[in-house]
């Protein structure tokens, strides 16, 4: 098994101290409370993090998503200065938050499986029916 990089451990620090800031430290009230970090990604040079976020129950609403986001972004600095007395890197990298459209695009593709299979056993149903009464 391999084991984690460098740039794996820093992110899973990044991904649990920002969780907790965003939680408790974070005091602007059109913050959602439901927001959640799905995934940090750091570049090799430690540069840039690249932080997931998804907004439970918002997705089907863009524009609240768009305001959180903003929010955090407007955060960042705050947010990256934390993180510097936090962990102990030469460099902390600069946040870049990212809607994550995993959840939603999940939930989409599990609906049309649903359908797909619910038309299929509709489709097969029928075709019981119309044989049953040719043998009748």
């Amino acid at each position: 098994m391999r084991e984690f990089s460098r740039t794996d451990r820093v992110a899973d620090q990044i991904q649990r101290e920002l969780a907790q800031m965003i939680q408790r430290e974070i005091k602007d009230p059109r913050l959602d409370a439901m927001i959640t970090i799905s995934g940090v990604t750091v570049s090799r040079d430690l540069g840039y993090a690249d932080i997931y976020v998804t907004i439970l129950g918002k997705e089907d609403r863009p524009e609240l998503v768009q305001d959180n986001l903003d929010i955090l972004k407007h955060a960042a600095g705050f947010m990256r200065s934390q993180l510097s007395r936090r962990i102990k890197l030469r460099i902390v990298p600069h946040l870049r938050f990212h809607y994550d459209e995993s959840v939603v695009r999940g939930r989409e593709l599990s609906n049309l499986i649903e359908q797909a299979v619910t038309e299929d056993r509709d489709r097969h149903h029928e075709d019981d029916e119309d044989t049953g009464s040719q043998h009748g």
